[in-house]
């Protein structure tokens, strides 16, 4: 039978799992320097910018695109086996991440092949966990325990930044090392102490949704990621025909995956769910904080090795670990406010907590456009630990009550497209905080660049030719922890022509200074926007009302009372 304590177990390794998979989708974002120099390759050539982006996106997008049918074949033959399989998956993935036998492009392909692979691990594990949890965990525990599985997860994306950054210090294929015995161990507790308690939906695979939806997806996504590399004369590559295409195309695919869901006889999602208000204004909310988290993920990591840590005194090759630490005050945020607020959920309902936890992080974001670029630092501080407060203090209750929204058969399937739309939504901001970010610098970069290289004796072809470089090269390099005027202006020769003052250029003060205006404008940009969702989310929040587990079955109580120990 039953180990009497069974819902802390499932919670524990769930928590693990979720843990696992978050931490390594951020991992790789801060150690992207450390790789790039293990495998011999430069990621700013133009031939190899996809490399990179690809090595960024390969694992959120396959873990966006699966979670969903992971999460049916979980309610179809067991959320317990499709995790245990999940596990398993990723730490194979794992163990071949660590042992790339390549340098060079074919180098970059084997880590982002594996990568996607240790995706599909991912979406197998995220796709379950929450159902696993919510069988387990009797209503009016549940806030507590999906709060704690939840906010483990949003503060992996976190913590990952911090572990790459250590890691890649000693050696840069410790980041995936670091994994594989947390995954053996994963793997071997959760065969030997998970069981499938919850209700199976037998039946087929939606095959025609599945394909709509994953080919929809992946285009969209795919698109819009693409869509900050520069096109022809312009910035971005909003005007590039592929773009539009798989942007337009991905929309047409995911409109006619809708279509496809409401004539089959079993279909992949239940669209009939997005009517129950908790779950589909719930969702919406989740899907704005996971956009903003993500922007902000990305523009902090920017902010602070571009701009305030070279101008602090930190070498541009040691800013990735240095921004990691920096950040800890986000992450201890979640840590902090997440359990603590699933409790009192748990007794007053979740709609004041998840409200007020988005219109607090809308408010930092706001505090942070105010601040300067070059801040006092627990100034900084103190605005990134509220955000974390804030978006811990939304997490738990925002996930107890759209897990109980649904029928008890439907769990698996429901907890797939929260995660989808967490791994989209961190995803999505990659392509759209980007985008917003270098329409913010066209502006002003390209004077700004043109007139500071002229001071310092640049000559004025080279000067002009480098303002005119679309200014992703410049965030691209700053967030690789590259010194950005080496990569810049090095290439043509112009350091080393008499009366070209390179010790300045390429010191830790001069770009830093020369970017900070035209930066704080696409910051503005950015954050703002980042607020605006926020505010959406909280809205939503509100109306989506109602107490945790309030619409469960008598009979789904009953049973999860019994299992719980009641």
């Amino acid at each position: 039978m039953d180990h009497p304590h069974y819902k802390w177990v499932a919670l524990s390794n769930t928590t693990l799992g979720m843990l696992m998979v978050t931490i390594n989708s951020s991992i790789v974002i801060i150690s992207l320097p450390a790789i790039f120099r293990g495998i011999d390759l430069n990621p700013l050539s133009p031939g190899n910018v996809s490399y990179l982006l690809w090595l960024l996106m390969g694992f959120l997008l396959t873990s966006a695109v699966l979670v969903v049918l992971f999460g049916r074949l979980g309610d179809m033959y067991g959320r317990v086996r499709i995790y245990n399989y999940g596990f398993v998956v990723f730490t194979v993935a794992a163990v071949a991440l660590s042992f790339d036998p390549f340098t060079h492009g074919s180098g970059a392909l084997w880590l982002i092949a594996w990568r996607v692979v240790q995706g599909v691990g991912g979406a197998m594990l995220m796709a379950n966990a929450a159902a696993i949890l919510t069988d387990a965990f009797p209503a009016n525990q549940r806030g507590v325990a999906l709060g704690i599985n939840q906010v483990a997860a949003v503060a992996g994306s976190f913590l990952g930044l911090l572990i790459g950054g250590l890691l890649a210090e000693w050696d840069w294929k410790a980041i995936f090392w670091v994994s594989v015995p947390f995954g053996i161990a994963g793997t071997v507790w959760s065969y030997k102490s998970l069981h499938d308690f919850g209700v199976r939906t037998p039946g087929s695979l939606d095959l025609p949704g599945t394909l709509t939806f994953a080919l929809g997806l992946t285009a969209l996504l795919t698109g819009i990621t693409y869509g900050i590399q520069p096109y022809g004369g312009a910035a971005t590559g909003w005007g590039n025909p592929w773009v539009l295409a798989a942007v337009f195309g991905g929309i047409a695919l995911l409109a006619a995956f809708c279509v496809i869901e409401n004539r089959v006889r079993q279909p992949m999602f239940q669209l009939s769910l997005l009517r129950t208000r908790a779950f589909g204004l719930g969702n919406l909310a989740g899907l704005m904080a996971a956009l903003g988290r993500g922007g902000l993920q990305f523009m902090l990591i920017i902010w602070l090795q571009g701009i305030w840590l070279p101008l602090h005194g930190y070498d541009f090759e040691s800013t990735p670990l240095w921004a990691g630490i920096y950040m800890l005050p986000l992450t201890v945020g979640f840590l902090v406010a997440g359990p603590i607020s699933g409790w009192l959920s748990d007794r007053y309902g979740p709609r004041l907590f998840a409200t007020g936890g988005l219109a607090l992080a809308a408010a930092t974001f706001v505090l942070l456009v105010v601040l300067p670029v070059d801040f006092n630092y627990w100034l900084f501080a103190a605005v990134i630990l509220l955000n974390g407060l804030g978006t811990g203090i939304f997490t738990s209750p925002n996930t107890a009550e759209v897990m109980s929204a649904v029928p008890a058969a439907q769990r698996g399937v429901a907890s797939g497209m929260r995660a989808t739309l967490m791994n989209g939504g961190m995803a999505l901001s990659i392509g759209v905080f980007f985008s917003l970010m270098i329409v913010g610098l066209s502006g002003t970069l390209p004077d700004t660049m043109d007139s500071g290289l002229r001071g310092q004796g640049v000559p004025a072809d080279v000067a002009g030719q480098v303002a005119d470089m679309p200014p992703v090269g410049s965030l691209f390099a700053t967030f690789l922890g590259y010194n950005p005027i080496a990569e810049l202006v090095g290439p043509s020769g112009a350091l080393a022509k008499p009366g070209v003052n390179s010790e300045v250029l390429t010191g830790q003060q001069f770009f830093p200074n020369l970017i900070s205006g035209p930066f704080h404008s696409g910051l503005s940009a950015v954050f703002l926007a980042a607020a605006a969702m926020m505010l959406i989310g909280a809205v939503a929040s509100w109306f989506a009302g109602g107490k945790a587990g309030a619409r469960d079955e008598p009979a789904v109580v009953e049973r999860e009372g019994i299992l719980a120990g009641k």
